[in-house]
């Protein structure tokens, strides 16, 4: 059983406007990314600060559990307020979101028994578009708030991290798009005109 959390929670300080809720092919963008998740979820649960805003999506809206506590406050805020034991995490301003990826993600961490199961590209790790064993994953985020630690992957040597290769990525996610996050309005217009063609 799987949570899917949409992250919600950013400032858009470079788009000017609340990304998640700008228009994306005539809907706003968080639905986009909903719509994208809903095959995969058992439950989908978005975090935010401002529940009124987010209102029209009938679903569970939950705030920061930790305020103040940057991105590594938003992962365990996700784990926490999730009711599956499984958990993927997926910011609101990505598009081109993979449920293929994320349900390989799944599966190799049931048979891998990971408790993480995330990508790593030349940026680095990908956390708000992985999957989360929660039992053990909030313990060790918990850890990390109280030790002060602020990095979102301060507490992976805590846990068992299945890094995707490359290759696996790829195979789940040719276009290569999965991770894209929309920053900028110019951002946003492209990825409007790629979605055109490929949706």
């Amino acid at each position: 059983m799987l949570t899917v959390v949409i992250q919600a929670g950013g400032q858009s300080s470079r788009m000017g406007e609340d990304k998640a809720l700008k228009p994306f092919l005539s809907h706003p963008l968080i639905q986009r990314v909903i719509e994208r998740m809903s095959p995969i979820a058992d439950e989908i649960i978005v975090t935010t600060n401002r529940p009124a805003d987010y209102e029209f999506l009938n679903l569970r809206l939950t705030p920061d559990l930790k305020p103040g506590r940057g991105s590594l406050g938003g992962l365990y805020t996700a784990l926490a307020s999730a009711s599956h034991p499984l958990v993927a995490v997926v910011a609101c301003d990505m598009p081109f979101a993979s449920t293929k990826l994320l349900e390989t993600g799944t599966s190799l961490l049931v048979k891998e028994e990971a408790d993480v199961v995330i990508a790593k590209t030349d940026e680095g790790y990908e956390p708000f578009h992985a999957v989360y064993r929660r039992a053990t994953c909030l313990p060790a985020i918990e850890a990390a708030i109280d030790a002060d630690k602020w990095k979102v992957i301060a507490w992976f040597p805590q846990v068992k991290v299945r890094e995707l290769s490359p290759d696996e990525v790829r195979a789940c996610n040719p276009s290569g798009l999965c991770f894209w996050n929309v920053n900028t309005p110019e951002e946003f217009e492209k990825a409007e005109l790629i979605a055109r063609q490929t949706d």
